[in-house]
């Protein structure tokens, strides 16, 4: 992180804008996969994380990565389910916060994931889960590139907004009906597949970077009301043409 920290009333101050603006989410259509990427963009500006990446249980025992603050993130995660170790799995797995201030240490117990992340340039990641009662449906990491834990303070932030997004995720009316609850991850699941599918739809159209064409879509969804995956979809079956939302992104000034 680079620049001037924020004082203690700024940071209040965007801790309560961050929770107001996920509250607001929770409502019969909000769009899951936006929460998710909104969680993990608040992460990063309010706890001095680096990057941060979140990951949802499939119900059927396996994890899928759904939200990144970078591409760099991503592969992190996706390495984590490759080498079936890393801080978010094991997280998930135990239901308790891992927290790891010096990852330089933990070579032997991730072998494979602690020597990536380190030549990546992260010194530290802390993984919190994402649970409601006493289900776990994921976990989210915060990577940051100095050594130290998280103070007491920060690790309440991380789980108060891992618990709301949680709550969104779930929903109270859901929680009452397991398989509802198995359709409501599925479906969140389900529109991460289609999103990652119309970034490189637009990447290769606008000859854009993957990350410059999330935030392409993502625009486009906020400025026409849209739910993030209808967008993403239309894209993917032609419904809607690249070049309409690059003309977007142009006049937005974004281009």
């Amino acid at each position: 992180m680079s620049g001037r920290a924020p004082s203690r009333t700024e940071r209040e101050s965007r801790l309560l804008q961050a929770f107001v603006e996920l509250a607001d989410t929770l409502v019969d259509d909000y769009d899951v996969v936006d929460v998710l990427h909104r969680l993990v963009d608040h992460c990063v500006r309010l706890l001095d994380a680096t990057a941060a990446g979140l990951m949802l249980s499939d119900q059927r025992g396996g994890l899928r990565v759904m939200a990144y603050s970078s591409e760099q993130t991503q592969m992190l995660e996706l390495f984590q389910l490759q080498a079936s170790e890393g801080p978010c799995l094991e997280c998930v797995r135990t239901g308790e916060p891992v927290l790891i201030a010096d990852l330089a240490a933990t070579t032997e117990r991730w072998p494979r994931f602690a020597p990536l992340a380190i030549a990546e340039g992260f010194v530290s990641v802390h993984a919190v889960p994402m649970r409601l009662r006493r289900e776990t449906i994921g976990a989210l990491n915060l990577f940051r590139r100095e050594a130290g834990s998280l103070s007491d303070e920060d690790l309440l932030v991380v789980r108060a907004l891992a618990d709301t997004a949680t709550i969104g995720i779930l929903q109270e009316r859901a929680i009452r009906r397991g398989e509802i609850v198995t359709e409501q991850l599925q479906t969140a699941l389900n529109s991460r597949v289609v999103i990652e599918q119309a970034k490189g739809v637009l990447a290769f159209a606008g000859n854009l970077e993957m990350e410059e064409a999330f935030e392409a879509l993502r625009g486009y969804s906020r400025g026409h009301n849209r739910r993030l995956a209808d967008v993403a979809r239309e894209l993917v079956v032609g419904e809607l043409r690249p070049t309409e939302l690059l003309a977007v992104r142009r006049q937005s000034g974004s281009g």
